[in-house]
């Protein structure tokens, strides 16, 4: 198991819902993951603070769901931080979350194809 994912969390995710079922899970996410990005983006972009909180609250509730808690915990600062903080961090505001995405949906990709 990838330290990208919590093996103990994503187990217990299988044992609990069955691994056809996490597999869907994660096609899902897969999907509708870089829409929330993008969402995050679009609503820093326009200072729009409800719907960039909405976008970092849903991306950090999946990810937690997953056992990606880096990811999880990137979306939980920026859900609580706001629009506000993070304009004032500048262009570069969302690189940590895309890179951890970009870990997150590698290693969920192989584990819903072991």
């Amino acid at each position: 198991m990838s330290a990208t994912i919590d093996g103990e969390v994503f187990g217990a995710l299988r044992d609990t819902t069955g691994a056809d079922f996490v597999r869907e899970l994660i096609d899902t996410f897969l999907t509708e993951a870089p829409t929330i990005l993008s969402d995050l983006r679009d609503s820093l972009a326009n200072g729009d603070a409800e719907r960039f909180r909405r976008a970092a609250h849903s991306l950090k509730s999946n990810a937690n769901t997953f056992g990606a808690l880096a990811l999880g915990a990137i979306a939980k600062d920026l859900e609580i931080s706001g629009v506000a903080q993070a304009k004032a961090r500048g262009p570069g505001a969302l690189g940590d979350i895309e890179t951890e995405y970009a870990r997150v949906s590698t290693a969920l990709a192989s584990l819903r194809d072991e």
